[in-house]
């Protein structure tokens, strides 16, 4: 039998067509993060995370992919609230809200250089609005003056 006397099979239905965790519900990594901070008083109070807490997620949340989890502790860790309550140190925290460990000097240094860096490059976008709008400002009144030449010229020689 050829390849032409065989029965062509039906194409593929979207419904047919298999799709990677098409088990797993797809969550989000802020409706994660939303989740954690209802049933973790460490995410609700931005305490500081015990290391590898993301272990801890994925055994409390199976359904939920690793990057994800990821994508969801690197916004919560990048948040200036919690750089902020790293930098004052102290304990760390599991799910559960109890202590697991203490935060160290170095990781409160990296949070310190962090804010600093954030807070610098928060500053200079501010000044170099604040030149944008004075420079829109000059030029806004040289436009003005300039019209108002035109009109005293056009009022001088536009009557002979």
């Amino acid at each position: 039998m050829t390849t032409a006397d065989q029965p062509a099979s039906p194409p593929a239905t979207p419904a047919e067509t298999p799709t990677p965790n098409a088990s797993q519900p797809k969550v989000e990594p802020r409706a994660l993060l939303l989740q954690l901070q209802e049933v973790s008083e460490t995410f609700r109070d931005c305490k500081p995370v015990a290391l590898r807490i993301d272990k801890a997620i994925a055994l409390r949340f199976p359904d939920v992919d690793r990057k994800v989890i990821r994508a969801a502790m690197r916004m919560h860790t990048a948040s200036t609230r919690y750089l902020k309550v790293m930098e004052k140190g102290g304990q760390r925290f599991d799910l559960d809200g109890k202590a697991d460990g203490e935060v160290t000097a170095e990781h409160q240094a990296h949070a310190t250089q962090t804010l600093k860096e954030r807070f610098a490059e928060v500053a200079k976008r501010k000044r170099d609005k604040i030149k944008l709008e004075e420079a829109a400002r000059r030029e806004e009144e040289a436009e003005k003056r300039k019209a108002e030449k035109l009109q005293q010229l056009v009022g001088k020689f536009g009557r002979g």
